[in-house]
């Protein structure tokens, strides 16, 4: 991320780590903005982390996932995907591993109009969303897909569900396809996350 704003002070906290964001916080400066490395606007992103900012005063952006230029993004991705197998989008199926939630409906929401934001880009023979936490769950969504098949895992990072529980889904459905990396590890995930970044301090410097 440095290499996309080399001007920028830039940190980072999980929230799963007591005391991270405030840490971060203390060296960031009055009203810094907020980039949540999430895929959905969930009850992380929302309840959470408002909670946790307390009073402070801070720009929260919306999260990956809701980038206006992912669905873009990931076509690119997908398309160079299937060009190395040799196979077309209509004869190819793409499987959505997303995490999904059991306290909001956000997660699901937000997954699901990704998967309609690619449907607009790309003519697949079929689109298949699955979830660890909520029905429709992984493994259910995961079989009969065929050879030419993609899974995509609709995630920030490599964490546990990515090395876990997709890959325990994926044999459970006896997966034949193509297996990808988490879509928020692309490597041109930086350059969304460094053009929502300056748009919005551009907003912001004009609303001061």
């Amino acid at each position: 991320m440095g290499r996309a704003l080399p001007d920028w002070q830039i940190a980072s906290a999980t929230l799963a780590k007591p005391g991270a964001l405030e840490a971060a916080l203390q060296g960031s400066g009055p009203h810094p903005l907020i980039y949540p490395l999430f895929m959905t606007a969930g009850w992380f992103t929302g309840d959470e982390l408002r909670k946790r900012l307390r009073d402070r005063q801070a720009d929260i952006l919306p999260p990956l996932g809701l980038d206006p230029g992912l669905p873009d993004m990931t076509a690119e991705l997908l398309r160079d995907v299937m060009a190395r197998e040799g196979w077309q989008p209509s004869e190819t199926r793409l499987f959505i591993a997303a995490h999904g939630s059991g306290r909001s409906r956000n997660s699901a929401r937000d997954t699901q109009a990704f998967a309609r934001a690619l449907t607009g880009r790309m003519s697949f023979a079929d689109i298949r969303v699955g979830f660890v936490e909520e029905a429709p769950y992984l493994a259910d969504m995961a079989f009969d897909l065929g050879q030419k098949a993609i899974c995509m895992p609709f995630f920030a990072a490599k964490g546990g569900h990515v090395l876990d529980d997709i890959p325990e889904a994926l044999e459970l459905a006896e997966f034949k396809g193509v297996a990808l990396e988490p879509i928020g590890t692309a490597p041109g995930v930086a350059a969304l996350v460094a053009r929502a970044l300056t748009g919005a301090q551009t907003e912001a410097r004009v609303k001061a």
